[in-house]
């Protein structure tokens, strides 16, 4: 009979944890929809989106639509890993729809999903973001 182990699992570093805080800062201006100050989290004059360049101000703007259809938008950290630059994090996303999304009238349906981004960190800004959103399912919720 095998032995049962718990799996290993590496102890934070120092540099862990600041990027850990650094995240959290982000991630707290997210939730205040403060998209200006988002943008002092990433690389200028771009940032690679899904392996796209994007400009800064572009990455803040798609997020526009998102908080006016649904004004209390808010992202919940599930799970948080870090690899050394790279961060992985899985969301629950939620909010009320009360405007506009996606040429959707505004149903008043409390909405939730699930949302994967993975960041690389350059010298403490976000360079890059591969981002995979349920977006499937939040337009089942609104429909």
């Amino acid at each position: 009979m095998a032995s049962q182990q718990a799996p290993s699992v590496l102890p934070e570093t120092a540099a862990d944890d600041e990027r850990r805080l650094l995240y959290q800062s982000y991630i707290d201006h997210c939730n205040a929809h403060n998209f200006e100050a988002m943008e002092k989290f990433y690389t200028t004059p771009t940032l690679n989106v899904n392996d796209e360049p994007w400009p800064t101000p572009k990455v803040t703007a798609q997020f526009k639509p998102l908080v006016e259809g649904f004004p209390d938008w808010k992202w919940e950290i599930r799970h948080f890993a870090i690899d050394g630059d790279y961060l992985s994090l899985h969301f629950r996303v939620s909010g009320t729809h009360l405007g506009i999304f996606q040429g959707i009238a505004p149903t008043g349906r409390k909405v939730a999903t699930t949302q994967f981004t993975l960041y690389h960190l350059v010298d403490g800004k976000y360079a890059d973001v591969w981002d995979m959103t349920d977006m499937e399912a939040l337009m089942k919720q609104i429909q």
